[in-house]
């Protein structure tokens, strides 16, 4: 088993740190969400790779301004907890905004009480659009819990809540690759990436690239024109774009009018790549070391498919014969 041996290793090298929260938002939210929540609570390890120095937000700060943090701090995800008692009380993810922007459930926000009007929505809380079916561990859960309970909710990120149910930490896919960088794993790369992989074209525009990601459950896109990778349209580059204003600058006529910028205008050309038969850990160390969560695997000129941050979960959870 891969997974004993990599968590072995790693609480040799790693030492918990004393949790440290920043709420950022208004005054204390006195709304009555509740949450519907699985914990998993075993003693362990669990804080040895959570990262502890957590932001949150309260469910009354608005969704812009819930984007701007994310951006500022370069979250893909951020807990949603009560400004007073710190209590978890959902999770915003950026799925869930390009969900909330290019036509997902969420987008009626915009469209039904809203008319479209892109600039009085992003003004909404950010309650109206959070998760609140939020799987969620304990300060004494291990390793282990957060390796099955994300296999299993197939998730990419667990609030860590101590004793009163108050966010002390959050562990991530990314936590999970981290652990695997560098080390020789023994398996390769075509072990565990995905090969059915669907691509756009660069003239294609947000509001479609967003509905697909919306509609096949994927967070990044490959933007391919006659056969050649361009580069990698992702949730945070959306998140971005709503972000910067540009979005609410042409979304005064619309909401259509936003979406309806080219991807292009967004994909970082500047694409790291690899092959299928590296080794596991070597492709780990890569994204690591260039600050991404996926790589387009590239054979004989030919894109073949995509490794992502949430593969490295399934390395960490698989028996080897």
């Amino acid at each position: 088993m891969i997974t004993r041996d990599l968590i072995g290793d790693v609480m040799k090298r790693q030492q918990t740190t004393k949790p440290r929260i920043t709420m950022v938002g208004g005054a204390l939210d006195r709304g009555g969400d509740k949450i519907n929540a699985r914990a998993v609570a075993h003693h362990g390890d669990i804080l040895a790779i959570a990262t502890e120095e957590v932001v949150t937000v309260p469910p009354t700060t608005t969704i812009m301004s819930t984007v701007k943090t994310m951006l500022n701090h370069g979250f893909r995800r951020i807990p949603i907890a009560d400004a007073g008692t710190q209590q978890l009380r959902g999770i915003i993810v950026c799925r869930n905004i390009v969900d909330f922007l290019c036509g997902g459930p969420r987008h009626s926000l915009v469209t039904h009480r809203f008319d479209g009007n892109i600039l009085a929505a992003v003004n909404e809380e950010v309650r109206e659009i959070m998760e609140t079916d939020v799987a969620y561990l304990h300060t004494d859960s291990s390793i282990e819990d957060a390796l099955k309970l994300m296999k299993d909710k197939n998730i990419g990120s667990l609030p860590v809540l101590d004793k009163d149910e108050r966010v002390s930490g959050i562990v991530t896919e990314q936590d999970f690759m981290q652990l695997v960088a560098g080390i020789k794993i023994g398996a390769s790369i075509a072990d565990y990436m995905s090969t059915n992989v669907m691509t756009i074209g660069p003239d294609a525009d947000i509001g479609t690239a967003g509905k697909l990601m919306i509609d096949n459950g994927f967070r990044r896109i490959p933007v391919v024109k006659n056969d050649i990778l361009l580069g990698i349209v992702t949730a945070f580059d959306i998140l971005r774009f709503l972000g910067s204003g540009e979005a609410l600058a042409k979304g005064a006529t619309g909401i259509d009018d936003a979406l309806s910028v080219p991807i292009k205008t967004l994909v970082i050309r500047d694409v790291v790549w690899t092959t299928s038969d590296r080794d596991i850990g070597d492709a780990a160390a890569m994204m690591a070391e260039n600050g991404v969560g996926s790589l387009p695997i590239i054979d004989d000129g030919v894109l073949t498919g995509m490794l992502t941050e949430r593969d490295f979960v399934r390395v960490l959870t698989t028996s080897r014969q």
